[in-house]
């Protein structure tokens, strides 16, 4: 953390050396010192200051400076830093001056030049003050500050992206933190500039895309190879755990995300039924801890990028960026996993972002404090969010087609949830309207065996509707079953395209598609167990079938 700072101003230089190095003497290693001779100047450092969540303890400036005198630059200065204490430095003169602006700016105190001796003249002063200070100091958050309406699906995408990738940051929303207009005020920016991404070397972004946030924190790196022994497209479990095994195993090994590692899995509050964790973990700290494996590794890690296209050519297989280079390789592994299925009811599109949310969205949930959420969906996703929800939410309601969650939802969440008085299961119901004003409000549902129809306050809806898998950016003659997963290993033979498309003498390994040479692993393969243990062994699994193809090439 940055040390708190002490701002000196005087036009004189030879009296501004004189107090800086006082103040460097006695209070350097405590506090950073700086010192200027424009008042100008001095406003300007302020704001990037303050951008950066840099803290001023105490103003110390002269009275008589030809820019602006001292009331007059203490007067903007503390609209930016108001809980800085403020000393003026005033000739014999200038007491009438300093006398009032004990009223004006709220004057803590007034020096007399000259102060020697200062152990007599100036510390006893400052030291008071800074302890003054120091009592109500609470220290500022130092990192990424992001300035928005909490109901804005531009915000919820940063928001998404910043907390999906474990970047630490701190949420101002426009409408109830005083510090998100004062951001706002001093940088003559307006809410038409929304969101806003303020950094901790005091640059911000104005509307910013994830490509461009990603390119200031250093998130998006250069292609390392001319060609890569694999590409993995996708960083969830599977190809996570595909990028640690072919790293370890001396592969050239890039992954590529198009949002964030840890797909689906990675947005679990609580994952209870992995192996060798008995008290669960997080989605976000298995992602962690495998982001850390397999860059420590060697893996290369490029996100946020998505690819559009895999082209094969002499063997070797071309991935297609949407905005970046091409990537030649030898081999593939496909671990894009799945979406959630959209919810095509009344309004939803209406207030997706705005209190209606796919999957977990962790990040809203402090949102939820003392409202009436609600969430769709019946598997181990639903009940996982339910859980986290309970900690802020005055109600979690789950919505169910089915009479209970039995046939859907793992027996050890089914327990948590009945444990849990603030948690309720609406069975045999489904969701009819969604409504509000500028963000969600109300929602209208309906007892598909009675019909009888309800409207209920909410402050936010998580849906969770079965998923579908993430293979429509694929363009090569890979065969996907009527679902669109994508088939592997045996079960291709039952299609009379394989045929015409796979001219080896071999069959298809386990996890290889119909283009040799390019796997599935994970949820978005068929046949595939929706579950982190599974695709975490698919992950792995695909690895060794890749080194048995590039022995063949």
């Amino acid at each position: 953390m940055n040390l708190p700072i002490i701002f000196s101003i005087d036009d004189d230089p030879q009296v501004l050396r004189a107090i800086s190095r006082d103040l460097k003497r006695q209070y350097g290693n405590e506090y950073k010192i700086i010192s200027t001779t424009s008042a100008n100047e001095a406003l300007e450092a302020l704001i990037d200051l303050k951008n950066s969540s840099d803290v001023i303890a105490l103003f110390l400036c002269d009275q008589r400076m030809p820019e602006m005198d001292g009331v007059a630059f203490l007067e903007k200065a503390i609209k930016i830093f108001p809980e800085a204490k403020r000393v003026l430095l005033t000739a014999y003169s200038d007491t009438d001056a300093a006398i009032k602006a004990i009223n004006e700016v709220k004057l803590d105190y007034y020096l007399i030049k000259p102060w020697d001796p200062p152990e007599e003249k100036l510390y006893p002063v400052i030291n008071d003050l800074l302890d003054d200070w120091q009592g109500d100091y609470i220290p500022e958050f130092k990192g990424i500050k992001l300035v928005g309406f909490q109901f804005s699906p531009q915000s919820h995408l940063v928001k998404d992206y910043l907390g999906s990738n474990l970047i630490p940051y701190r949420w101002l929303d426009v409408q109830t933190h005083p510090d998100a207009s004062s951001l706002l005020s001093i940088n003559n920016l307006c809410n038409d500039d929304l969101p806003l991404v303020f950094f901790d070397d005091g640059s911000f972004l104005t509307k910013p895309s994830i490509k461009d946030i990603a390119a200031k924190i250093g998130k998006n790196p250069e292609i390392m190879h001319d060609i890569y022994d694999v590409v993995i497209i996708g960083a969830g479990p599977a190809g996570l755990a595909a990028a640690v095994y072919g790293a370890s195993e001396g592969l050239k090994t890039l992954m590529i995300e198009r949002k964030a590692p840890g797909g689906q899995a990675g947005t679990s509050s609580r994952i209870e039924n992995y192996l060798g964790f008995p008290s669960g973990l997080s989605g976000a700290d298995l992602t962690r801890r495998a982001m850390s494996q397999a860059t420590r590794l060697g893996a290369a890690f490029l996100s946020p990028q998505s690819v559009s296209d895999i082209k094969q050519k002499d063997g070797y297989k071309t991935i297609v960026l949407d905005d970046g280079p091409d990537i030649l390789t030898r081999s593939v592994v496909i671990t894009t996993g799945v979406d959630y299925r959209k919810l095509e009811v009344k309004g939803v599109e209406n207030f997706t972002g705005a209190g209606i949310y796919y999957g977990a969205a962790n990040t809203e949930a402090s949102a939820c404090k003392g409202r009436d959420v609600f969430i769709i969906g019946g598997g181990n996703s639903a009940g996982q969010s339910a859980m986290y929800l309970s900690k802020f939410a005055s109600n979690v309601s789950i919505i169910i087609r089915k009479d209970d969650l039995s046939a859907t939802m793992s027996a050890y969440l089914i327990e948590q949830i009945e444990l849990t008085p603030n948690i309720h299961v609406l069975p045999n119901t489904e969701l009819i309207e969604a409504t509000g004003d500028q963000h969600l409000e109300q929602l209208t549902l309906i007892n598909i065996k009675t019909k009888e129809t309800h409207t209920r306050e909410a402050g936010a809806l998580y849906i969770f509707i079965g998923a579908r898998p993430y293979t429509d950016w694929i363009k090569l003659a890979i065969i996907k079953n009527d679902k669109d997963f994508i088939e592997t290993g045996r079960e291709l033979r039952n299609y009379e395209e394989f045929k015409k498309t796979w001219k080896l003498q071999r069959d298809p390994y386990l996890l290889e598609t119909s283009c040799a040479g390019v796997f599935a692993a994970g949820d978005v393969r068929a046949g595939a167990m929706n579950r982190v243990a599974s695709a975490v062994g698919e992950g792995s699994m695909a690895i060794s079938f890749v080194h048995k193809y590039l022995a063949e090439v």
